[in-house]
């Protein structure tokens, strides 16, 4: 329960409502606790009083020709009922209930009540038509079979009221003083505890759009350690973010300068005067391999943008690493003709065990496209001694493992250099190949998604050239209801 509600969660009143909320509630449950301390002690002063009338009165209770009398003189039976805020009534029966003196309506005990002749009892009661307070006790006459004689004193309940009154005025009226100031304090209190979360906001507003520097955490609040930390860590991926970002423009624009001269060097070569139909063929067919190339940058810069942004809300379902690999060879067979590439699928076959797993069939045969696209480029190929590329896919049900490999027989990838293919824009030095530096980014980004790793080594280790094998490891769907052994995966 909140006392103040609001539309939109503020701290500072999330904190007044849950202290003020329990201090609010419980002034009243304390009131009606002292109400009732305050009847009990109020009322213990006229009980001890009432007992005191009525053993007095049991006194006066005598036996007489075998027969229980009872005398109260005059001025004492006035001064019993003199009371200015009280009515007194009294009664006194003898061993026979016949009425020696008193009250004859005066309420009797309860009928199983047991007599036990000396002791004052208490009980509360109605007569004529009011609350009282009685006290009782019996006595034991001197006649034959020891009968007793009923003395009752009763009290009307107003004193006690009052003086419960006053009691809970004398306890209550200082809180009323007290709760005000207890909630201006728990008000202060507040302020005071909430600034440095206020000085923090001021800090943070301060500071330059391009001041990404981490907050200083050791002058908040331990509580508030966490979240400064937070955005410290945030602040830092942001600022790497940022920097790749401008890295990743900056040789983007490296990259479309070039085939863009190309176009305008050509274009104007096109265009000079005393060009014969051979220069002019030449220059189109310059402008086209430029265009070609710039073409071909801009698809890998938006695949490589769409890698990443797909990450965000990948759909994933079952796909067959097989089947897409197998699609994408085919896909790549006229151009890997055209190059005198042997280009070709060996391994698992469609639909058999451990080959599916769970993600995006088209950023997967995105994936397996960039690998094939680089491995043609980079294999050299003559009618003497012509270029090998295959696509693999070896599956390992038992372990959970599935594996994507495409190796071919080009001059492969220098140690030092493995980690490096991965930038995006590096190419490695020495080879004459058109390229955008960004199909193995784009692998990178597309198998991070699919929680892949990515290995890569000589095809054929020892020979000259060595060839490059680059290995993706997959989880399958069987991992995800077996787990992985490691002998399976060593085995693999």
């Amino acid at each position: 329960m909140k006392i103040f509600q609001r539309e939109q969660r503020s701290l500072f009143g999330e904190i007044l409502d849950w202290m003020l909320t329990p201090l609010l509630l419980l002034w009243p449950v304390s009131l009606a606790l002292t109400w009732l301390v305050a009847q009990s002690i109020a009322g213990k002063p006229f009980d001890r009083a009432l007992e005191y009338n009525v053993r007095a009165l049991a006194q006066l209770v005598t036996v007489q020709g075998q027969k229980a009398v009872f005398y109260l003189p005059q001025p004492a039976r006035e001064i019993l009922r003199a009371d200015d805020s009280d009515h007194v009534y009294y009664q006194v029966l003898g061993a026979r209930g016949e009425l020696l003196s008193g009250e004859r309506d005066f309420p009797l005990p309860a009928e199983d009540e047991r007599p036990v002749a000396g002791e004052a009892r208490l009980r509360d009661d109605e007569m004529r038509g009011l609350d009282v307070r009685v006290s009782y006790t019996w006595v034991r006459l001197d006649l034959p079979g020891d009968p007793v004689a009923l003395v009752q004193v009763a009290e009307t309940r107003e004193k006690r009221s009052v003086l419960a009154t006053e009691i809970i005025k004398g306890v209550m009226l200082p809180q009323l003083v007290i709760l005000p100031l207890a909630v201006l304090l728990v008000w202060l209190a507040l302020v005071r505890g909430i600034k440095p979360l206020s000085e923090l906001e001021e800090r943070i507003r301060a500071r330059k759009p391009d001041d990404l520097s981490p907050l200083d955490d050791k002058v908040v609040p331990l509580e508030v350690a966490p979240l400064v930390s937070s955005v410290n860590d945030l602040l830092t991926r942001l600022k790497d973010s940022i920097a790749t970002q401008k890295r990743f423009l900056a040789d983007a624009a490296h990259q479309l300068k070039t085939p863009l001269a190309g176009l305008r060097m050509q274009a104007d070569l096109a265009q000079r005067e005393g060009s014969n139909a051979e220069e002019l063929k030449q220059s189109l067919k310059q402008i086209g391999r430029s265009s070609m190339r710039a073409t071909h940058t801009v698809n890998q810069l938006l695949a490589l943008a769409r890698a990443e942004s797909s990450s965000k809300a990948l759909v994933r379902q079952p796909c067959d690493l097989v089947a897409l690999t197998r699609e994408a060879v085919q896909d790549f067979v006229p151009r890997a003709m055209d190059r005198r590439v042997d280009l070709g699928y060996d391994g698992a076959a469609p639909g058999a065990p451990g080959v599916r797993l769970e993600g995006n069939a088209t950023l997967l045969k995105e994936l397996i496209r960039n690998l094939i696209d680089n491995a043609i480029n980079y294999t050299p190929s003559t009618p003497e001694h012509p270029g090998v590329v295959t696509a693999r896919v070896l599956a390992d049900p038992f372990g959970g493992v599935l594996l994507l490999q495409v190796e071919d027989t080009g001059p492969g990838i220098p140690v030092a250099e493995r980690e490096l293919v991965f930038q995006p824009f590096y190419r490695a030095l020495g080879t004459n190949v058109d390229g955008s530096g960004l199909g193995l980014p784009i692998v990178l980004e597309i198998a991070r998604q699919h929680h892949a790793r990515i290995e890569v080594d000589d095809a054929h280790p020892g020979q000259v050239p060595p060839g490059t094998r680059v290995t993706v490891r997959f989880q399958s769907i069987a991992d995800a209801q077996a787990p992985a052994t490691t002998s399976a995966q060593a085995a693999l």
